[in-house]
């Protein structure tokens, strides 16, 4: 019966951490989009943009430069 003295406090102390840590998330903007990610994984761009290597970059001026 005398550990009810310390779960008492110590339930109230991690009731009040949860509720701390929901108010900061709902603060800083964690509930905002619900649905936006989950629409980015379906909207997939069909082209990429694909970059030459640097190599291929290199050798493209060179040729320019002769030119």
């Amino acid at each position: 019966m005398e550990v009810i003295y310390l779960l008492i406090p110590l339930s109230l102390l991690l009731v009040g951490l949860i509720i701390w840590i929901f108010i900061w998330a709902i603060r800083s903007g964690q509930f905002d989009d619900l649905e936006g990610p989950a629409h980015q994984i379906l909207m997939d761009d069909d082209s990429p943009q694909v970059e030459p290597d640097s190599d291929e970059k290199t050798e493209e001026n060179n040729s320019r430069a002769r030119e």
